[in-house]
């Protein structure tokens, strides 16, 4: 049996999709933190038979078993007697665990139903692990040596004080927890998965610390993790790698961690003292929400345009309305003049535009969906685009989210640039 750690989420609404499964996250990050190995994670239903045969496998291969959910008054709540039957161990009222919930009912001026006293029992041997929020008590249980189980309820914010409260501590006078496992995460704009791998080669093969990448919305990640007995010293082995890759990433680098290309973006704008001024057309006021979202960007963002009409574009943005007969609203010169009417309209230090495609219709064998081209307006005076074509079997929604962050990123790279 490996020395590591399983997550095991109970409930039927997971497997739906109903609820999004943040109590697994948590978990894996706090596992992360306590230096916990673990290699699987597993998602069941309220059904006793199927619960029993996850149990049989993650049983024989993980020393801690971590449970969320099931552990509810009604009758497919059933995680604590499928434990306790899978090992064939009887149930025992826990009148401390009773009393307690009788508290917390007359304190909400309740009377506490009859099918919370199932609640009560718990496996023969195993002790609680309270619940100072809730009704449900998780318990803590070594069915047979060398196997640990917890059980939390699945309400995530009484699973994360019971985690903090009781369950580390717990973890820890067993000897877990002694080393850390600590990440950092460096982010990456205007280079593909496959190209940025090419790049980085044998840092791939290092084991302590790993690299490892993954790719989303256009965005591709290099998560660097390290396992030491200190977070002080996992930095320290981290430290040289990052470097490296940062190196290598050169200009498609550009933050980590929590770091976004809007925060970025804002702070390098700050640190300049420029100011910014955006015109969008096929993004629809997704750029400037972006842009938005960080505190404090009214110290650089002044505000926009959303273009989507024609009409617009020509009479708030000054675009030429012959232009945009000859060459379309999809143009590079179309989106030079936004960039720069946008500029002189607000008057900014910068004027960023947005035109495109999203589709899924308005494509055509010259234009086709995807197709988004990208203007900027420096503070110089000078007009520049960029032309994109993001794929016309994307869906809609993934060709506005990455057009504003290309057009981010495009403005990152210019202010990146020395004066």
């Amino acid at each position: 049996m490996v020395f590591s750690a399983e997550i095991i989420c109970v409930g039927t609404e997971l497997l739906l999709g109903n609820i999004i499964n943040g109590n697994a996250q948590f978990l894996a990050q706090q596992l992360a933190r306590l230096g916990i190995p673990h290699y699987y994670q597993t998602v069941v239903g309220d059904n006793p038979d199927r619960l029993k045969k996850v149990l049989a496998i993650a049983a024989d291969r993980a020393r801690l078993l971590i449970f969320t959910g099931g552990l509810g008054p009604t009758p497919d709540d059933l995680t604590t007697e499928t434990i306790a039957e899978f090992f064939a161990a009887p149930l025992v009222e826990h009148p401390e665990i009773l009393a307690d919930m009788e508290r917390k009912f007359a304190q909400r001026g309740r009377p506490m139903p009859t099918n919370n006293h199932k609640q009560a029992w718990l496996p023969a041997g195993a002790e609680v692990l309270p619940n100072p929020v809730g009704s449900a008590p998780g318990m803590i249980w070594q069915p047979r040596t060398g196997l640990t189980i917890l059980t939390f309820p699945g309400v995530p914010t009484e699973m994360q004080r019971m985690w903090h409260e009781t369950a580390t501590p717990y973890l820890q006078s067993l000897g877990w927890g002694q080393s850390v496992i600590y990440s950092r995460t460096l982010k990456y704009w205007g280079i593909s998965e496959s190209a940025l791998v090419e790049k980085i080669g044998p840092l791939l093969e290092t084991q302590n610390p790993t690299v490892a990448p993954y790719a989303n919305y256009g965005q591709v990640k290099l998560r660097v993790t390290a396992r030491a007995e200190t977070e002080a010293a996992a930095v320290q082995m981290i430290t040289p790698i990052e470097a490296q890759l940062r190196q290598i990433g050169g200009e498609d680098y550009y933050g980590a961690d929590e770091e976004t290309l809007p925060l970025v973006v804002g702070n390098l704008l700050q640190k300049s003292g420029a100011t910014l001024a955006v015109a969008e057309s096929c993004t629809g006021g997704g750029l400037g929400a972006m842009i938005t979202s960080i505190a404090g960007s009214s110290g650089h963002f002044v505000g926009g345009v959303i273009s989507y009409d024609n009409q617009i574009k020509t009479s708030v943005l000054g675009v030429d309305p012959g232009l945009l007969q000859q060459d379309g609203a999809v143009s590079a010169l179309v989106a030079q003049q936004m960039a720069a009417g946008v500029r002189n309209l607000l008057k900014s230090s910068w004027g960023l535009s947005i035109t495109g495609i999203a589709g899924p219709g308005g494509g055509t064998p010259a234009k086709p969906v995807g197709l988004v081209y990208v203007g900027i307006a420096e503070p110089n005076g000078s007009v520049k685009n960029f032309r994109y074509q993001f794929g016309s079997t994307r869906d809609r929604e993934w060709i506005r989210h990455v057009s504003a962050c290309t057009a981010l990123d495009q403005l990152r790279r210019h202010l990146m640039q020395p004066v």
